[in-house]
């Protein structure tokens, strides 16, 4: 039974690091009139109250979205991610913060689509209350590793996959990749953008290998750590895994993770990261 729920996370600084390289990834889509498709494997609530009691219970938006809220020295990278959340929210009080879902839905054209997966049984009423008027967004209720299989490729040809499970389940990382490997093979064109957390180092380089010995071209890495690693398992930073990514996107995040790093790292510690694993 599923019991995650992203409303304790959310507006975290690994939120900041996903949405900011998610808002990129669809900017670079909207550069070619062709129209295009997003699909989403664990799209949650869609959107979250942080002045709820699940928020309020470790404030992690503290570390994230509220230290970028009021700066005035927004890079022109973030302000698109930074317009999206604005967007929920009403005047100059932060309350709501938009989940992937919202932040991509505002980066759509007339012309394009969005697919959202949600297994969990309370976050799919949610998430489907906020789209029930919008012709442009399909929401499943359905598992995502299973909806890449019958959803892909999409008839638009262009597009992106975003996969950011919970981490919950033991064998995550290996449903993550025999699912994005099977999704790459089938859409060989597609961009899909995997999240996932940096706890254990050895774990994640794993998940690294794994992808970069399976004959994937062009996966470009990019890492945001606030934390330095160590043999604890807390959360010390969270990552994007990019098949296929746009032309000049690791140059975009060469310059942005810097930034990133010093607003959200407080203690002066952490490290960032772009390379790539395959070309």
């Amino acid at each position: 039974m599923l019991s995650y729920r992203h409303g304790y996370h959310a507006g975290n600084f690994a939120d900041v690091l996903k949405h900011a390289v998610l808002s990129l990834l669809l900017l670079a889509l909207r550069k070619k009139d062709k129209p295009f498709r997003y699909l989403e494997t664990h799209a949650g609530a869609g959107r979250y109250d942080l002045r709820d009691k699940l928020a309020l219970k470790n404030a992690e938006s503290r570390s994230g979205i509220v230290r970028l809220w009021e700066r005035p020295d927004i890079p022109t990278l973030l302000q698109d991610y930074m317009a999206a959340v604005r967007s929920a929210n009403d005047g100059d009080r932060l309350r709501w913060y938009p989940g992937s879902p919202l932040i991509a839905r505002r980066l759509l054209r007339p012309g394009d689509t969005m697919a959202l997966c949600e297994l969990h049984s309370t976050e799919i009423v949610l998430l489907r209350s906020l789209f029930a008027r919008d012709r442009q967004v399909t929401v499943y209720h359905r598992d995502g590793y299973a909806a890449l299989n019958a959803l892909l490729p999409p008839v638009e040809r262009r597009g992106l996959v975003l996969c950011d499970p919970a981490f919950e389940i033991k064998d995550e990382r290996t449903r993550l990749f025999d699912s994005l490997a099977l999704a790459r093979a089938k859409w060989p064109t597609g961009i899909f953008a995997i999240w996932h957390p940096i706890q254990e180092r050895p774990v994640t380089e794993r998940l690294y290998r794994r992808f970069e010995n399976a004959g994937i071209p062009k996966i470009l890495l990019a890492e945001l750590c606030i934390l330095p690693d160590a043999t604890t398992k807390a959360l010390k930073g969270s990552g994007m895994l990019l098949i296929n990514p746009p032309w000049r996107i690791d140059d975009e995040l060469k310059e942005l993770l810097p930034w990133l790093l010093a607003v959200l790292a407080s203690e002066g510690t952490g490290s960032w990261r772009v390379e790539w694993l395959t070309t």
